[in-house]
């Protein structure tokens, strides 16, 4: 191994570390830390995106979300934490409203968690969260059709988006693989992305629950604005001055209690 290709693994080796400490990272400032140009930072974080160890954007990268596998898979991580946020999400429907609950392992413990008696039209893509509105008797459940995509866990293409186009919800409850300032909502699959920023669109507002784990991180597709994100319900350990930038973009933040 030459001396440039020790350099070069020493230099993304620190880079990796960053991100796993800091999050988003920008190529002027590693620029200046590693006495280097901006051309090389740029390609280093090129090389490295490349090869799955970080998301490209604007002026650096941040870590990739670890939102990832089937849908089954997902919502058997971190239960208990989806739980409190559920409880927290809950408290934002408004009976007799109609919400749409995006395709997501924390969305379906939301839908579980809803009071048994609470009337709502609650329309999905998701056919595990179907099964779990259909269990509570003043629920009237619309379920999108088309083609199950294994890791989404729901319906997306086509079909689905001519589904969603005759529906207006009050409330839409949209699944999250990353958030972050600058990025946005984002997730993994292009498809998923589409329908997903469509249901936002027919909607009067957006909710998103989240693992603390997923903000700071992106996935590749872009799905809205965190300014477009009227409520953001996150766990105590999110980092507080991060909260304060999303209220100023004008998010609600909603801290779930541990305890729920």
């Amino acid at each position: 191994m030459n001396m440039n290709e020790l350099l070069l693994q020493e230099r993304q080796s620190a880079i990796s570390r960053k991100l796993q400490t800091h999050g988003r990272v920008l190529a002027a400032e590693l620029a200046a830390e590693f006495g280097v140009s901006e051309d090389t930072v740029r390609r280093d974080l090129r090389e490295m995106a490349a090869a799955g160890l970080c998301e490209r954007v604007y002026g650096g990268a941040l870590p990739i979300s670890p939102a990832g596998g089937s849908l089954n898979h997902r919502a058997g991580i971190a239960r208990d934490r989806k739980q409190s946020l559920a409880a927290a999400a809950v408290s934002q429907i408004v009976p007799g409203s109609t919400v749409f609950f995006d395709a997501g392992s924390t969305n379906l413990a939301i839908a579980t968690a809803l009071p048994i008696d609470m009337t709502l039209t609650a329309v999905t893509n998701a056919p595990a969260i179907a099964a779990a509105l259909i269990e509570k008797a003043a629920v009237q459940v619309i379920l999108i059709g088309g083609l199950i995509d294994w890791q989404v866990g729901g319906a997306i293409g086509a079909k689905a988006m001519r589904d969603m186009e005759s529906l207006s919800p009050d409330l839409c409850i949209l699944g999250a693989c990353g958030i972050d300032l600058a990025a946005g909502v984002t997730v993994f699959g292009f498809e998923d992305a589409e329908f997903k920023r469509f249901a936002a669109s027919r909607s009067r507002h957006v909710l998103v629950a989240a693992t603390s784990d997923k903000f700071g991180t992106t996935a590749p597709h872009g799905v809205v604005a965190a300014s477009q994100c009227q409520c953001l319900v996150v766990e105590r350990d999110t980092d507080g001055a991060m909260l304060a930038q999303y209220r100023d973009l004008g998010c609600k933040t909603i801290v779930a209690d541990p305890a729920a």
